[in-house]
């Protein structure tokens, strides 16, 4: 039996370990405020195949659902140079109360952590 336990016990200290090594990936990835989020406001964006490595890499910042999924997209799997180029402060502020409903929760969660106006936009918006 207290073999048993000792799996149980790493296994979930595992998964911990695994959770917090996700998490601090994304917080690594954050730029230090959020002005620095200077990305275009118009236009189509074409984003590099390290960022859109499945599915679309041209997005369209002119139609709302096309901004949303580059939002998402970038946020999951951008460095933090491709966050401060395609990104931009005030389309992320607007988008964030629908945005955050998109994105994973450790995505979010970082987020919201790092930037206390996200969190306080998507309560405004509830």
């Amino acid at each position: 039996m207290p073999a048993s336990s000792q799996t149980t016990r790493t296994r979930s200290g595992t998964q911990s370990n695994d959770l917090a090594l996700y998490r601090e990936k994304f917080q690594r990835r954050l730029p230090r405020s959020l002005e620095q989020l200077q990305g275009p406001r118009h236009g189509v964006v074409q984003l590099p195949l390290h960022v859109a490595w499945s599915g679309m890499t041209a997005y369209d910042l002119d139609k709302p659902r096309q901004r949303i999924g580059l939002y998402r997209t970038v946020l999951h799997e951008g460095m933090r140079d491709d966050l401060i180029r395609y990104l931009h402060r005030d389309l992320l502020l607007e988008a964030w109360p629908v945005l955050r409903t998109l994105v994973g929760p450790t995505v979010r969660a970082v987020w919201e952590d790092g930037f206390p106006q996200l969190a306080t936009r998507a309560q405004a918006a509830a």
